[in-house]
């Protein structure tokens, strides 16, 4: 087994530390300290923020459930070369992307050593990709990295949602350590972000965010796009159905996924922030494959913009497996342009093993989501719970659960189809 503390930069750090502060003496951390560590562990800039700073609201049960002595949380970015991941070579961003990302376990592991060896008990979660897989397709993460980085003052969330670091712009990846110790002085977050407009159609001129869009392509062998291909294997009754399906170049780059390290399939929004000119025209005059979920709005944005790129038609492997996830999951694939028309509302009401009332309007183009049953609907949806997640999950057609009166609707039917249009999936 490895000593951590033989580790050469562990090593010429605790050499370097004086008695007191190997020690584990009580009271905080002194910030100065603490971030020197960080640094010369090897970030490239250093944030602290407290564990009850209202920003982590929404990541504080999981960090606690994975680490209950959380006191203070250390976020950190290590750099990236901005020349590879601005390359339209997507093997050469993608090995600078898995090299940085090693890096960052082993920086985030040589302060953990140091603060053990000082009495400090602290963890990092894996950077990156989360590995909470039996959690999937909900929260697979212990820590938000970019909610902590945003709170720790090291950049702002730009409308890419990538955070962009005041020095080092976008080519950044980011560590979190949680530790069990006060710090004597927290960081605020920034107050600005810059961004472009993003091929895929993902970040509108208006700043809109389109996350379905950017996850189908971007991580087209990662999680659900996996998924999706593994099932384009299962469908296919042999090999030449399957060549049908799936290029031989598509077998091969999941391959090189499966055996090296997963393969971005863009970085565009980090390339080209801040906007350089010389930079965009390469990444979006390049003839490739953009993988787009059939009737959503990136599929007619890149056939529009971008018609020397090819579309496929794919599936994004969304599929929620909980009424609470189907609610939650509606931001992340909702169609604006799809909705264009459309201004309804939706009462939803579900019964069975997980009951449940919500409101959904669609007015203008926006979507809005809200506990229990608001204002006067258009369309009212009955359905059991478990059923409906099968519908969604093409499991099951509408026609044999309407019959079965498993769903109901009281309204036109031509409103549900209205709403699955703007969630293609």
């Amino acid at each position: 087994m490895v000593n951590l503390e033989e580790h050469p930069i562990v090593k010429r750090i605790l050499e370097r530390s004086s008695g007191a502060e190997r020690a584990g003496e009580v009271g905080p951390l002194d910030g100065d300290w603490l971030r020197r560590l960080c640094l010369d562990a090897g970030a490239d800039d250093v944030g602290f923020v407290e564990m009850d700073r209202p920003e982590l609201a929404t990541d504080r049960p999981g960090i606690l459930a994975a680490f209950p002595y959380t006191k203070s949380l250390i976020s950190f970015v290590c750099r990236m070369n901005r020349e590879p991941i601005r390359t339209p070579a997507r093997s050469v961003a993608n090995l600078e992307f898995h090299h940085t990302g090693d890096h960052i376990n082993e920086v985030a592991r040589a302060i953990i050593a140091v603060l053990e060896a000082r009495g400090v008990r602290a963890m990092n979660p894996s950077m990156g990709f989360p590995m909470e897989m039996d959690r999937f397709p909900g929260k697979v993460w212990v820590v938000s990295h970019k909610l902590a980085a945003v709170a720790a003052g090291l950049g702002q969330m730009g409308i890419h949602r990538n955070v962009i670091h005041p020095k080092f712009g976008s080519f950044i990846l980011l560590g979190t350590i949680l530790m069990d110790a006060p710090v004597s002085a927290y960081n605020k977050p920034l107050d600005y972000y810059p961004c472009v407009e993003c091929p895929t159609g993902a970040i509108g001129a208006d700043g809109y965010f389109n996350f379905s869009a950017c996850y189908t392509h971007n991580y087209r062998e990662f999680m659900s796009g996996f998924t999706d291909w593994v099932e384009q294997i299962a469908d296919s009754r042999n090999a030449e159905e399957y060549r049908e399906k799936v290029a031989d170049a598509e077998s091969a780059s999941m391959w090189q996924s499966l055996s090296f390290g997963a393969n971005y399939k863009a970085a565009s929004c980090l390339g080209v922030c801040p906007d350089i000119v010389e930079v965009v025209k390469p990444l979006q005059q390049k003839s490739e494959t953009v993988y787009v979920v059939p009737g959503s709005d990136a599929e007619s944005h890149v056939g529009r913009r971008f018609p020397q790129k090819t579309v496929k038609r794919v599936g994004n492997g969304l599929r929620p497996q909980s009424i609470a996830q189907f609610l939650g999951g509606l931001p992340n694939t909702f169609q604006r342009e799809q909705a264009a028309g459309l201004n309804a509302t939706y009462h939803f009401t579900f019964i069975g093993l997980e009951a449940r009332q919500a409101t959904v309007t669609i007015r203008e183009k926006t979507l809005r989501i809200q506990e229990g049953h608001i204002g006067q609907p258009q369309l009212r949806i009955i359905a059991d719970s478990r059923t409906w997640i099968r519908f969604i999950r093409k499991e099951v057609s509408i026609l044999v659960a309407l019959l079965t009166r498993r769903i109901r609707l009281k309204g036109s039917p031509q409103l549900l189809l209205a709403f699955g249009k703007c969630f293609p999936s």
